[in-house]
């Protein structure tokens, strides 16, 4: 870890000792502490009271919200939507980032593409219903999971603001072996 990263964790650390030793001796913000849902409720709220905790770890700093060159830059679109946006292709590829809030693929809908694909998640979580075989997978930051053409999946439910961000990796089987990809 870097000097830098060291003491961003070691204030985050004594912001959190002094949150909670404030939440010790007032009930009233115990209570309204205890009564939030989510994650990003607990940091607003913390942050009124002057305490500094921040986002999860690893989740992009605020500095770069809106950024086009940072992937962890954009901001969550609306509940209940999602904003795809291709980064590279080729003729049998496609590398994109979905970027979903609170969102859920519609009642009895599944996605049954023709193209493998690879997805891993950036910021977030979601949970992602499987068939053939029957699987119900959670996924949270840094977890991937490869679906083969035709692998029916639906997703279930995915973060609130500031949502989860995805990159995805599309491609189409060719007979001939990829150039520049070294065998694993």
């Amino acid at each position: 870890m870097a000097e830098a990263d060291l003491q961003q964790f070691l204030h985050k650390v004594n912001q959190l000792n002094a949150l909670v030793a404030c939440l010790e001796t007032d009930p009233e913000r115990r209570a309204r502490f205890a009564a939030c849902t989510d994650h990003n409720q607990v940091v607003q709220l913390a942050s009124s009271w002057g305490f500094a905790i921040g986002r999860r770890w690893g989740d992009a700093p605020q500095s770069v919200a809106d950024r086009t060159d940072n992937l962890l830059g954009s901001s969550a679109p609306p509940a209940g939507e999602e904003v795809v946006q291709t980064l590279q292709r080729g003729p049998d590829w496609c590398l994109q980032t979905i970027h979903s809030s609170d969102a859920a693929s519609p009642q009895g809908f599944w996605y049954d593409q023709e193209e493998h694909e690879w997805l891993v998640v950036l910021r977030g979580s979601a949970t992602i219903r499987l068939e053939g075989p029957e699987e119900l997978r959670d996924l949270s930051v840094g977890d991937s999971l490869y679906l083969e053409p035709h692998r029916r999946h639906r997703v279930e439910r995915t973060d609130p603001d500031p949502g989860t961000l995805w990159l995805v990796l599309l491609w189409k089987d060719r007979p001939e072996a990829v150039v520049g990809c070294s065998p694993a």
